[in-house]
């Protein structure tokens, strides 16, 4: 009976070496890639800020676009009250100074318009950029948007 147990342990033994042996890997083993190592924290950093100075050329560009279509908003309407005065009768005058105010605040609504929506593309444009670049958490200026020129 003890031959019998012998035979069977070795059996099995013998068994489990060949899978073990079948199961083994013949190829290299890999070293996994740690995604802390100081280089890839770099480079996802400096994703980051390339990330931050793409919206900050965009925004600069749309305040630059804004400024400039208000500031003719101002000077349009500074010419068309400076004529509207120049009118003879009451009801001329009237006339031409509501349409100045009007243009006027016509052409502001576009340019605040016109603002607001390519400051909002510029900081979704970076907030899909900056999460893509898988950086640490804080790396990015996302929670101060709130600080941003409303533009009106």
């Amino acid at each position: 009976m003890n031959k019998k147990f012998i035979v069977a342990g070795a059996s099995v033994a013998f068994l489990a070496l060949g899978a073990a042996t079948a199961f083994a890997q013949t190829a290299t083993t890999t070293t996994p890639i740690t995604t802390t190592a100081p280089s890839v924290v770099t480079a996802k950093i400096a994703c980051v800020g390339a990330a931050v100075n793409t919206r900050e050329v965009a925004i600069d560009t749309a305040m630059t676009a804004y400024t400039t279509a208000l500031n003719a908003a101002y000077a349009t309407r500074a010419t068309a009250l400076q004529t509207a005065y120049t009118g003879t009768t009451a009801k001329a005058v009237s006339a031409s100074v509501k349409t100045a105010w009007s243009t006027f605040n016509t052409s502001a609504k576009a340019a605040r318009k016109t603002w607001q929506s390519a400051r909002d593309a510029a900081w979704k444009t970076y907030r899909t950029a900056a999460v893509a670049c898988n950086a640490p958490a804080g790396t990015g200026d996302g929670v101060n948007s709130y600080l941003e020129a409303s533009g009106n």
